[in-house]
């Protein structure tokens, strides 16, 4: 494998690559929702990433305190979840989703809580 040096690119795909069912996407009213799990988590206030809150993200622990919070967090380009994770997660199919879950482009193929069918990417509306 190549010395990475100062491209962070390739150090944050190594990253996604060994911790990609750690990924967690930012939620339209509050915090962030995991990939795997869709559970509401939020980055912690001691990360640099705090302030910045990016669309996409993976983490290396959840802690409990007042909220479930992300610790050693990095930015991700949802693409490469896709690219390094072709087995767990697929490009969403558009003719089968609503116009609000067309923008949300990314599906797991196996979440061990829920039927295959039945994943959202967001909070499920009753």
């Amino acid at each position: 494998m190549p010395i990475a040096g100062k491209n962070f690119t390739k150090i944050r795909k190594a990253n996604t690559a060994g911790f990609f069912f750690h990924g967690a996407r930012k939620d339209l009213l509050e915090g962030y929702r995991t990939l795997v799990e869709n559970q509401l988590v939020y980055i912690h206030p001691s990360s640099a990433l705090f302030q910045r809150q990016p669309d996409w993200v993976i983490y290396h622990e959840l802690v409990m305190t007042t909220k479930e919070y992300m610790r050693e967090v990095t930015v991700v380009d949802p693409k490469w979840l896709m690219e390094l994770a072709p087995r767990f997660l697929k490009v969403a199919d558009p003719t089968k989703m609503s116009k609000c879950k067309r923008q949300q482009r990314i599906e797991p193929l196996y979440d061990r809580y829920h039927e295959p069918n039945s994943w959202r990417l967001s909070k499920r509306r009753a």
